[in-house]
């Protein structure tokens, strides 16, 4: 019996070592080699941090792109869902919501035309792109608002259009801060 409970120590010890000492050690050192080196890549304008490029914010303002609903109101300390699913009352309720404003600020759009991540949520509330196609539809009205032609938005657009994941996994995708900053930076 007491050698059991000798190798239990061990055991342990050694994964106390292991995984409270040894792996925060190699994760901090590998995010030293990452945008941000570990402490996040910071978009700037004018000077000043105006943000995170991989922590979503709201942007309300219709001479602003729209990125994706938050769940959590954008609260990275409270990252998270709403666990709803597509058969929810409430859900479905806030999803139509979400629609129709878009629908209201985009009258040439039609309600099969809007892409979900434009009315759902992420998984983490906190994600900071939207599809290519979340930000060709809203070029219109963000030109419209900034008093700028459409092609000049759309091109700014191009230029903030991430392709995939070493050209094969996953779909293009657009930052809304980086494009909202660059937004500001256009002259008309």
């Amino acid at each position: 019996m007491k050698r059991y409970i000798i190798q239990s120590l061990r055991l342990t010890v050694v994964l106390m070592v292991l995984l409270c000492v040894i792996y925060p050690l190699a994760i901090a050192f590998a995010g030293k080699f990452t945008p941000g080196a570990g402490s996040g890549e910071k978009v700037i304008k004018n000077g000043k941090v105006v943000g995170y490029a991989l922590i979503g914010q709201s942007f309300t303002k219709p001479e602003y792109f729209w990125g994706r609903p938050s769940a959590v109101g954008y609260n990275a300390a409270g990252s998270g869902g709403s666990n709803k699913g597509p058969s929810n009352a409430d859900y479905l309720k806030e999803v139509s919501a979400r629609a129709d404003t878009l629908l209201k600020y985009h009258p040439y759009l039609k309600k099969s035309d809007i892409p979900a991540d434009l009315v759902t949520a992420s998984g983490s509330g906190l994600d900071p792109d939207i599809s290519e196609q979340g930000a060709i539809i809203q070029i219109k009205r963000v030109a419209k608002y900034r008093g700028l032609t459409d092609r000049a938005v759309a091109e700014l657009v191009v230029k903030n259009t991430e392709g995939p994941l070493w050209g094969m996994f996953g779909p293009s995708k657009v930052n809304v801060l980086k494009l909202n900053v660059a937004l500001d930076e256009l002259k008309k």
